[in-house]
């Protein structure tokens, strides 16, 4: 394919008006392709979770081994998504895009075929580097295959692989680990990588406004992997390691600040960046940024918490906590749709308001979860969830990206997606930290109030060690059993007030920036109804 024919608009009338707007099959077939690869890359941060008890037993792992083997791909993933700009400059955005899909896809058939912890880690970390072109690209693709007053169309399609992959991911990773075994996990990506490999060569054309770029800054690469991998390494380890108890930890820590001082400086005083943070100049980039971080926060950190809750409290199987999220994942995949639809008529700031409004008092039933709560009490505050997302999403990345030059496109994708990425990984690294130093916390309070010199204590001893003996325990050992027994029931209120904290510390980030809805304004290329489509590449 010659390189002008490469350049030609997927559509013949690319400024016809929105109304009268139709993609053709090749279309329709390359936004499979993209939407595949997409939902691919974005599973797999999250469907290999369920799986790391198999793999320990199989690779011969500890807990915190095997833990690389999630910190390793999104290292990789986190440190080339704000490259991708840059690459796609260097080598062609569809060569570089294809190419990303054949390493991820690749890279996923050696995951299922390692035999070694060390192998399967070394995989990972390929993997990641293949799937971070992935979103901030095909984030990119959507703005530009779709007129502007069709923009909330293809923004609610990639919100909708965005945002479905962390939350079925565990679901379908429990699935395909209890049916086959868990390199299948990784098998699976292989048909479905090389069909979106092929659509995407076949029917992706190369844009006109993709940045070349000449030489390549090595100094900002260093120090952006460095600082970037650093900073992922401690939101991933820290937990585990006790934070700055840790001199692993602090180095990091001192790595992480001066790598990324010295980056950003760089980055903003030579001619050709490897991440050019000049975009930053456009203001609504920069509030979408904000504002993605804390998205971050709010999908990644409740979906974190809800298994946990479900699992430690509540004592159900990691099969029942996986269905009971789904109802939250399908209420975002209908209301994304509508709210694509609606947005361009209505401007992204009150549909993002309408997010929040529902998305606050969610959290606040959700932090009233007790030990006596039951399927029907979580089932509509995760339908409340899935809504409020799916209304934030879609106006959020139109205000954030439809407004930028063409040239700027995807390095602000790729920038709005780190901050996302990040602030998901830091929600969840801070949120982990909080339920075990708050169930420590709640769990001393308790026990100052459960004294044995307490009369209700002392009843409550007694008609536990009294049930114990009557199943054949002797008088001593009942009793040892009964304080056993009272202990575990104090670390479970212990648990249930400590997700308490979690969901109200989520809900006070949202309260704090609720003032900057306004800043989300509606982007110059939404401003006319008749206005004409720009063309798509």
């Amino acid at each position: 394919m010659s390189a002008s024919a490469e350049s030609l608009p997927l559509r013949a009338a690319p400024a016809a008006p929105a109304d009268e707007f139709r993609l053709d099959l090749s279309g329709w077939l390359m936004l499979i392709g993209v939407m595949l690869a997409l939902v691919l890359e974005i599973l797999d941060s999250s469907i290999v979770n369920v799986a790391l008890p198999s793999m320990m037993g199989n690779l011969g792992a500890t807990v915190d081994e095997i833990s690389w083997v999630v910190t390793s791909y999104i290292i990789a993933n986190v440190i080339v998504i704000p490259m991708t700009s840059w690459l796609a400059g260097r080598f062609g955005r569809r060569r570089y895009f294809v190419g990303s899909i054949l390493l991820f896809t690749a890279a996923s058939f050696l995951c299922g075929f390692s035999h070694t912890l060390t192998e399967l880690v070394v995989f990972r970390v390929i993997q990641g580097v293949g799937g971070g072109a992935l979103m901030s690209t095909s984030q990119s693709i959507m703005m530009e295959t779709f007129p502007p007053q069709r923009q909330g169309t293809g923004q609610a399609l990639f919100g909708m692989g965005a945002t479905l992959g962390p939350s079925l991911g565990p679901t379908l990773g429990g699935w395909i680990t209890n049916q086959w075994t868990w390199p299948w996990i990784f098998y699976v990506n292989v048909p479905l990588g090389i069909i979106a490999a092929i659509l995407c060569w076949s029917h992706l054309r190369e844009p006109k406004f993709v940045r070349k770029t000449s030489g390549v800054d090595w100094t900002g690469i260093v120090l952006l992997v460095v600082g970037v991998g650093a900073v992922q390494t401690l939101l991933e380890r820290g937990n585990k390691l006790d934070w700055f108890e840790s001199d692993f930890i602090c180095f990091l820590a001192v790595a992480a600040s001066i790598s990324l001082v010295v980056f950003v400086w760089h980055e903003l005083r030579i001619p050709n960046p490897v991440v050019d943070l000049r975009v930053l100049r456009h203001r609504a980039l920069t509030v979408g940024c904000i504002y993605g971080a804390v998205m971050g926060v709010g999908l990644y950190g409740s979906v974190f918490l809800f298994p946990l809750f479900t699992q430690e409290v509540l004592r159900w199987s990691s099969w029942q906590s996986g269905i009971a999220i789904a109802p939250s994942s399908l209420a975002t995949a209908l209301v994304m749709p509508i709210a694509g639809r609606i947005v361009w008529r209505t401007g992204p700031a009150p549909l993002f308001a309408v997010g929040i409004a529902i998305f606050i008092p969610t959290l606040w039933f959700m932090s009233h979860w007790t030990i006596e709560s039951g399927t029907a009490d979580l089932f509509w505050p995760q339908i409340s969830r899935g809504v409020a997302l799916g209304l934030m999403f879609v106006p959020l990345s139109l205000a954030t990206l439809r407004g930028l030059p063409p040239e700027d496109m995807l390095q602000g994708a790729g920038l709005y997606n780190l901050f996302r990425q990040t602030g998901g990984s830091m929600g969840i690294a801070v949120l982990a930290t909080l339920v075990d130093h708050r169930s420590t916390i709640h769990h001393a309070y308790l026990s100052e109030s459960v004294s044995l010199f307490n009369m209700a204590t002392q009843q409550r001893l007694q008609a536990l060690a009294g049930g114990l003996a009557a199943r054949g325990l002797d008088p001593a050992s009942a009793m040892d059993a009964a304080r056993h027994a009272l202990d575990g029931i104090i670390s479970q209120q212990s648990a249930v007030l400590a997700f308490r904290d979690c969901y109200l510390t989520i809900l006070l980030l949202f309260v704090l920036l609720a003032p900057l809805v306004p800043l989300l304004r509606r982007p110059a290329t939404m401003a006319a109804p008749g206005a004409a489509a720009p063309a798509a590449h």
